[in-house]
């Protein structure tokens, strides 16, 4: 039989690994102010803090849907901050197509236009709302979620954050279907056959 000392101390050890699973879940912590980019141009300044990304995608909406990021990639001062953000521009019937960002939950501030937005939960339960204009929507971390615009005259454009230097993205549509998994699972696992496997394959390639 276990005694008490045991018990303390697997006690102490589920508490160790619950914490330490936590401080690794998201991002890394740092233990200055800020860090400084390797090979970065910028001295130590404010121009280190300042991205210039987003200055003019407003002049031409896009004719397809469009996604502007400043996340860790793009805005290297972002590392150890825990943050990051991105436009979406969507033009009349424009779709941001089901995909997940797994390392940060998505608010998302609609800022032009109307979107219909939604998220499917663990127990396949689908969340759908219709934005207008200063509405905010919220997409739990690592759950497939879209937004669309289904307007036929306006486009749209909303702002999103990420509690995440690096949320991550992955598109169901492309993850699925573009990554090399044979036709034969893919039609086993979707009921149908090869062809319309490939017929859905060659309808994600990129048009020249």
């Amino acid at each position: 039989m276990a005694s008490l000392k045991d018990f303390q101390l697997m006690f102490f050890l589920a508490v160790f690994a619950t914490v330490a699973w936590m401080a690794t879940a998201g991002d890394p912590d740092i233990l200055t102010d800020f860090v400084v980019p390797q090979n970065s141009s910028n001295s130590t300044n404010g121009n280190l803090f300042t991205f210039t990304g987003m200055r003019g995608i407003f002049e031409n909406p896009p004719p397809t849907f469009k996604v502007t990021k400043a996340a860790m990639a793009e805005f290297p001062a972002l590392f150890g901050q825990s943050v990051s953000m991105a436009i979406l521009q969507f033009p009349t019937e424009g779709l941001n197509p089901p995909h997940t960002h797994p390392r940060s939950a998505e608010l998302l501030l609609l800022v032009e236009g109307c979107l219909e937005v939604g998220f499917v939960d663990t127990t396949n339960k689908l969340f759908v709302q219709n934005l207008q204009v200063g509405d905010l929507f919220v997409f739990p971390k690592g759950l497939v979620h879209y937004q669309y615009n289904a307007d036929t005259k306006i486009p749209a454009v909303a702002i999103s954050s990420f509690g995440s230097a690096n949320a991550g993205t992955v598109s169901v549509p492309l993850t699925v279907f573009g990554t090399g998994i044979s036709d034969g699972i893919l039609a086993k696992a979707f009921k149908t056959d090869v062809a319309t496997v490939q017929k859905i394959k060659a309808g994600l390639v990129p048009k020249p």
